[in-house]
């Protein structure tokens, strides 16, 4: 899948979080949207997800070269952000189990196979509200990375994990994320090192811009 960015803007209010800004997202290429804190990075993912929609110009997504409409582009996109909660009355297991009823899992994975990935083989039967920070995290990265999608959309994807769920992370990108349009919102270098491209957001702010309506 390709997207493109047509003069696209963004406000909230009078405040402009980003204008003016024209981009394309490729196929088999990694991205990073960076940015300070607050800065808009979270609004352009869901924009490119098309769970939002733009103040101004337009978004475009073309999956083999045929434009997708906004509403059907969520079968193509799977997202892993902090502010999208987990089932916690559901163990790891069932909650794979019920994420595969709307997409279904790469190269025919096992639910098994994707806990073994994740360093979770041993909560599988556990309840994820009993889970730590880090062990939600890499639950949540397991069923972003392991749908069978074109793109994959991560928001501060290494939040809540220590040195180790790094390295697993690293592990997930490199295995399962080279043939697929991967985009990174984060300020922090080590999420994103790996990327092809960076979009530093702050470029397409426009301070106290004035607006009339």
């Amino acid at each position: 899948m390709q997207i493109t960015l047509i003069n696209a803007g963004k406000r909230f209010s009078r405040e402009w979080i980003f204008r003016g800004l024209n981009y394309t997202f490729s196929q088999e290429k990694k991205y990073a949207i960076t940015g300070n804190n607050g800065s808009g990075k979270s609004t352009l993912l869901q924009v490119l997800s098309s769970s939002l929609l733009l103040t101004e110009g337009d978004c475009e997504w073309q999956l083999n070269n045929t434009k997708t409409a906004p509403e059907k582009v969520h079968s193509f996109i799977s997202i892993a952000a902090p502010y999208f909660e987990l089932i916690e009355e559901m163990t790891a297991k069932e909650f794979l189990r019920f994420h595969c009823n709307f997409k279904n899992f790469i190269n025919n994975c096992s639910i098994e196979n994707i806990l073994l990935e994740a360093n979770l083989i041993d909560a599988a039967n556990k309840q994820i509200r009993f889970f730590s920070s880090g062990m939600k995290q890499r639950l949540k990265l397991a069923q972003a990375i392991f749908s069978d999608v074109p793109v994959i959309l991560l928001d501060e994807p290494c939040t809540n994990l220590d040195a180790s769920g790094f390295d697993l992370y690293y592990q997930l990108v490199e295995n399962y994320c080279q043939k697929r349009l991967l985009i990174i919102s984060s300020n922090d270098k080590n999420e994103y090192h790996f990327c092809d491209e960076i979009i530093n957001i702050q470029e397409y702010k426009i301070a106290k811009a004035p607006v009339y309506i």
